[in-house]
């Protein structure tokens, strides 16, 4: 009944009094970071590292070296988070600072393809997961797979849309299943180690084989850093924390420094189990480890993989990308918000208080990224403009410190730090540019056609009657449908 008043009292107060509550504890926070970040990438990745490096210490310095490239990253997400306290990651940051113009960009290419296609790659390779007891030794046919990936999509937009306190509970539990089966991981290979199969660490043979091509070893870093991906997941819930400065800072410095530890862990197990040969032929490395060790037991780990998976796809959801910087759903309702994509993105669900348009949409978009084969072509080329755009928004925090040094922040860094991120984005930019000119200038070109498409939708103010019109029309008819309502001018949560 007190709920049923507090709805009642909602509505006769007007739609500016709706509003998303501050639900998120930092226990909420540090799961939803190791849930975003330990994916599919560690159980996918060390194959890209080892064959780019060509040994197994070089492989195992660059899974080290990304995780704290990776901090760094998230130090000056922190510090741009807490001087401006918005929802909507990088989204926020490049309209306060630089302007709609090029904050519509990247919510373009994110909205488009980039964040779908993301969240439908680690669908499937969920749902393959899932699949693999059922049809080893063979691949699992195209279309099980796609329905399972579908299935798993409909159930965590299902959960977002029913409940955002209902998803960060279920985000903990699936968090704690999955640093648990890494742990399995990490404490056979301790085992291994306890035994004596310590041969590809030995002095003679642990740098053999290493790449002479220091291209071939900064191409390594994408795959690490793919892995380490989602470190700004907590910016785009900044509204919806609790203690927003305290627990983004403590959630980064607990769980970075944790999930650098798991994936270097999680690596020399594997190495316990297998050579340097023998993970290369390997299309599943987790999957080999646990034939080697586990047994009877070795269905474990393909479980534990789809459980991984799901788990970033629930998190995805929740908030955005684990790959490549993705924009998901509430980045989507600020820039809606904001006036610059549909105005039924930015309302929220009357009864449930989640916002339901944006995650139906998402859900959507990412059904269609099913179809393709390979979607992963499409990733690859989205790493460039991921990269640019980390680099143009940590410059664009160095440049508010030079025009607004007065601004409050509750986080301040060093100089060095901002700066050095700025200028090794910058080379991983122009090292990909170098290795795929062709992937790069196809992502350049996807940035380059938001200009027109936000000079004609968005800058043009004085549209025709009959196309505001029906726009108010269809909007008007999907808030009837959805039962949903504007948030308020100022967003503020409860």
């Amino acid at each position: 009944m007190e709920a049923t008043a507090q709805q009642h009292e909602n509505h006769q107060s007007g739609p500016s009094t709706v509003r998303m509550k501050r639900e998120l504890t930092l226990t909420n926070g540090v799961a939803t970071t190791l849930s975003i970040i330990i994916g599919s990438g560690i159980f996918l990745s060390p194959k890209g590292v080892l064959r780019a490096t060509g040994s197994v210490g070089l492989s195992l310095i660059v899974w080290s070296l990304s995780g704290l490239l990776s901090l760094l990253g998230a130090l000056c997400y922190v510090e741009i988070g807490t001087t401006i306290p918005k929802s909507g990651g990088t989204y926020t940051y490049l309209h306060e600072i630089f302007g709609p113009w090029v904050a519509f960009v990247r919510i373009w290419q994110n909205f488009i393809i980039g964040g779908p296609c993301a969240t439908a790659v680690v669908s499937i390779t969920a749902a393959q997961y899932m699949l693999y007891p059922f049809f080893t030794p063979c691949p699992a046919p195209y279309l099980a797979v796609r329905l399972v990936a579908a299935l798993c999509l409909g159930l965590v937009g299902f959960a977002n849309c029913y409940s955002v306190r209902l998803a960060a509970q279920l985000n903990n539990v699936l968090t704690f299943l999955k640093v648990g089966a890494l742990g399995i991981i990490v404490v056979f290979g301790g085992i291994q180690l306890a035994k004596g199969n310590t041969v590809n660490f030995e002095p003679d043979n642990v740098f053999d084989g290493t790449t002479s091509n220091v291209g071939d070893a900064m191409v390594s870093f994408y795959s690490a850093l793919w892995a380490y991906s989602g470190w700004q997941t907590l910016n785009t819930m900044t509204e919806e924390l609790k203690d927003p400065t305290r627990n983004l800072v403590q959630s980064i410095a607990i769980s970075m420094p944790l999930v650098t530890i798991i994936f270097v862990l999680t690596n020399i197990a594997y190495f316990t189990a297998m050579t340097p040969a023998e993970m290369l032929a390997s299309d599943a490395v987790a999957v080999t480890f646990a034939d080697r060790l586990l047994g009877s037991m070795s269905w474990v780990i393909p479980v534990a993989v789809a459980v991984s998976t799901f788990a970033t796809l629930l998190t995805n959801t929740l908030a955005f990308s684990s790959y490549f910087l993705f924009f998901f759903h509430r980045p989507w309702m600020v820039a809606a918000r904001e006036g610059t994509l549909p105005r039924i993105l930015s309302m929220i669900q009357v009864d449930r208080l989640t916002p339901a348009p944006a995650v139906i949409l998402r859900v959507l978009f990412s059904l269609l990224m099913l179809i393709p084969d390979d979607v992963y072509k499409v990733l690859n080329l989205m790493g460039f403009v991921s990269w640019l755009g980390l680099a143009v928004t940590v410059s664009g925090m160095l440049w508010w410190r030079y025009k607004k040094p007065d601004l409050p922040r509750p986080i301040k860094l060093n100089l060095a730090i901002p700066v050095l991120f700025v200028l090794l984005s910058l080379f991983m930019v122009g090292v990909s540019f170098v290795s795929a000119p062709v992937e790069c200038a196809s992502g350049l070109a996807i940035l380059a056609s938001a200009i027109p498409v936000y000079a004609v939708f968005v800058h043009w103010e004085n549209k025709p009657a009959w196309f505001l019109s029906f726009e108010g029309y269809v909007t008007n008819r999907l808030q009837l449908i959805l039962n949903v309502v504007p948030q308020g001018p100022t967003m503020k949560l409860n």
